[in-house]
């Protein structure tokens, strides 16, 4: 049965309200104690800088936030544990009252979010949360695992679609490698948003929809007395689905032994569909095999590499001139091997002022200028060329006026500045999702989503898409926004003497 509609509430507990870090709720009981629960606050979620030294990040993971947000409550189980909580004096951390206020409370927060599958860069909010103050900070640690993971493994299959271009088929092989269960199932979903064909974990087919494939291990040639006999076995349980492990003992001896079969096969007018390389030299025996297939009249029939495989290597072995034209992804894919985390951040930027007369613009100040958080109400602006690709990215400050003349600026470097004509076509980013706690927006489906990242990735240009030392996309604060927060740190940071 298939629950795309309900990726995390299907298959897990009926609350996951305590998939969270134990600081969101004593900020939350902090502000409720303060009276300051229902203040309405502005969150983004983004990342700082594009995953694997990359020039872009695939958006990735919102169905399930959305899912998760949906069905956030505290069940009596959440709240006894919570009430069995004790500080370092053995007193109750949360008071009966405060438990009370957690058992009602009805989410009411808006959220405005980037598609799944759109290409996006450092500093834009992926998702905008506008609400209570004590309920956008309840979800801040969810929303950042689902929204880091998904969208990191979805770049990374962006990536490997990128080494294998699109005629090839790229199979995620992963779960055996994976973090866990929940790792497996959500690295596999995001693989195939990203661009994967396809998955052999079967919940994931299950839940999501993806399409499955497999071959057989070495186990099962080892099962049986030589390779033709455990070949021939497996094509009869899969006459035209078949394809046979070629390395347990010598590669290109047992292509030989998979053609002897593939003719009986024939015969009896079924096919042999792939073999399967998972050792050695794979463009070498990638050649080699192709050699031989196409020799005895079996040109159809696909070569399927695996063995850590990831985009560096794919490159490397198109290059080299490999045969290889399937390519089983797996630990690489699924841990995003090179890169353990996207790094994704949630941050206060807007604060109601006490009096309910405007708004306080807040931000977070470092010594690193790349982790000045930005301050404001912020939308994202795609600017697009004459020929309806990007051009460039604005974020710009939606409590405020836009003034009639444009112009971005680098958040790190002032020099950096790019005009805005007048007729320039755009698309604004970030879409309602929900509104006033209730959603308002029909999810795409996980297919329509991979579309979408295809088409996306596609539509920027190849220097930016580059492995190494991308080119880097135009992204910058409007002018008036940057100016406003350059005033802001100088208002916050202290002025020290020499």
């Amino acid at each position: 049965m298939l629950m795309n509609s309900a990726p995390l509430s299907g298959l897990y507990a009926p609350s996951l309200a305590l998939v969270t870090d134990l600081y969101q709720l004593t900020m939350a009981y902090g502000y409720w104690q303060q009276g300051m629960q229902d203040r309405e606050a502005v969150f983004h979620l983004y990342f700082r800088k594009a995953p694997f030294q990359g020039g872009y990040a695939v958006a990735a993971g919102l169905a399930l936030a959305v899912d998760w947000v949906e069905n956030l409550h505290f069940s009596d189980d959440d709240l006894a544990y919570l009430g069995s909580l004790r500080g370092s004096k053995g007193t109750a951390m949360f008071p009966p009252e405060f438990l009370e206020y957690l058992r009602q409370l009805t989410f009411t927060c808006d959220i405005d979010a980037i598609p799944e599958g759109t290409v996006v860069f450092g500093n834009e909010p992926l998702l905008r949360v506008r609400g209570p103050l004590l309920q956008a900070q309840l979800l801040e640690t969810a929303l950042l695992t689902l929204i880091n993971f998904q969208t990191l493994v979805a770049t990374k299959a962006a990536r490997i679609r990128e080494a294998t271009g699109p005629a090839d088929q790229i199979l995620e092989f992963g779960l055996r490698r994976a973090q866990g269960f929940d790792g497996g199932l959500g690295a596999s979903r995001a693989a195939y948003l990203g661009g994967a064909d396809a998955t052999s974990n079967v919940l994931a087919g299950q839940r999501f929809g993806i399409p499955v494939r497999g071959t057989h291990a070495h186990s099962w040639v080892q099962a049986f007395g030589d390779e033709a006999q455990a070949f021939s076995a497996y094509a009869q349980a899969f006459p035209d689905d078949s394809v046979f492990l070629v390395d347990t003992y010598d590669t290109i001896e047992g292509v030989r032994q998979a053609i002897k079969v593939a003719r009986g096969m024939r015969a009896n007018g079924h096919e042999l569909a792939g073999i399967r390389l998972d050792s050695g030299d794979l463009a070498y025996l990638s050649r080699e095999a192709r050699a031989v297939l196409d020799e005895a009249g079996f040109t159809e029939t696909r070569i399927v590499a695996s063995n850590d495989l990831e985009e560096n290597l794919i490159t490397s072995l198109k290059q080299q001139g490999a045969r290889i034209d399937t390519w089983g992804v797996g630990t690489q894919l699924v841990t995003a091997y090179n890169q353990a985390a996207l790094g994704g951040v949630y941050k206060l930027a807007a604060l109601r002022k006490a009096d309910d007369s405007g708004w306080d613009f807040t931000l977070k100040l470092s010594e690193q200028v790349a982790k000045t958080s930005i301050p404001g109400i912020l939308q994202v602006r795609r600017y697009l060329n004459e020929y309806g690709k990007p051009r460039a990215d604005m974020l710009y400050n939606t409590a405020e006026p836009l003034p009639d003349h444009l112009t971005i600026v680098d958040p790190l470097d002032l020099t950096r500045r790019l005009t805005i004509k007048p007729e320039t076509r755009f698309r604004e980013l970030l879409e309602p999702v929900f509104q006033r706690g209730k959603r308002v927006l029909d999810l795409p489906t996980l297919t329509e989503s991979r579309a979408l990242a295809q088409r996306e990735v596609q539509s920027l240009d190849p220097g930016i898409r580059r492995f190494l030392n991308p080119h880097t996309f135009p992204v910058g604060l409007e002018m008036s926004l940057y100016e406003y927060r350059t005033q802001l740190i100088l208002e916050k940071r202290p002025v020290r003497g020499a």
